[in-house]
């Protein structure tokens, strides 16, 4: 999504259609142009056409105008995940595949939601509104890491879906941060961001002891067994549940 200025707009008092609605797509267009900390509360003023005071009508200050951006950002991102997840289907790996791919697709098309929400600065606890979205949007990446946990093959300990969410969680923020969004001074990559992260999601899981070979189940592999971890089977987890 993207906001541009209105060339043809001057400023005008607080009678605007929506003001609201004018003033975060101004900030919106400012963060794409400047990041979050870019710009202050009379420069989204100015953008939306209106006077310095005209946004306090609807914000206290800069602060609660990035929050809530940041809430709708979050809201957004929460429907993209849950729409890649599709409840797991048709299997548990495909679908998280998927929410990988959602992750960073959402960071790509949508840069100016996705710093306000991850880049702003914003504490996220002082707003239980803006604290729930976030929440709602992990969430979708808690689900999908239980379901893989699940996953763990006999004699594997199962890890804890939290701790395997949070691990996947920055995976995916640091490939969006880095290498997903556009950003005119990143490093050329032999790979996609996609393939970037799906190479260390299938590390990470093995890692972890899952089964990631994909083979057909008739097809043997071709090089020796894999060596089990030292130290028995109880892992750094303890005993499996």
């Amino acid at each position: 999504m993207s906001w541009r200025k209105d060339q043809g707009r001057t400023e005008r008092g607080y009678h605007h259609g929506n003001l609201k609605e004018a003033l975060l797509q101004a900030a919106l267009d400012l963060i794409s142009q400047k990041g979050p900390a870019g710009f202050t509360f009379a420069d989204a003023a100015r953008m939306a056409g209106v006077s310095p005071a005209a946004p306090y009508r609807h914000f206290r200050d800069r602060d609660e105008l990035l929050s809530s951006i940041a809430q709708r950002g979050f809201e957004q991102f929460e429907a993209a995940l849950t729409q890649a997840w599709d409840d797991g289907r048709p299997d548990t790996v495909t679908a998280f595949e998927r929410v990988g791919k959602a992750y960073l697709a959402f960071a790509r098309s949508e840069p100016a939601f996705y710093s306000a929400m991850f880049e702003s600065g914003i504490p996220v606890e002082s707003n239980p509104t803006l604290m729930a979205a976030s929440e709602r949007a992990f969430a979708l990446i808690r689900a999908a890491a239980e379901r893989l946990a699940a996953m763990a093959p006999p004699g594997v300990p199962r890890p804890p879906a939290m701790m395997m969410a949070l691990h996947i969680w920055s995976m995916a923020h640091g490939v969006a941060s880095l290498f997903g969004r556009g950003d005119g001074a990143r490093r050329k990559l032999p790979m996609s961001p996609d393939d970037l992260l799906e190479a260390q999601v299938l590390i990470y899981l093995r890692g972890l002891g899952f089964p990631t070979d994909r083979r057909p189940s008739d097809q043997k592999p071709s090089g020796p067994p894999p060596v089990p971890p030292a130290g028995g089977s109880s892992g750094p987890w303890g005993t499996p549940k």
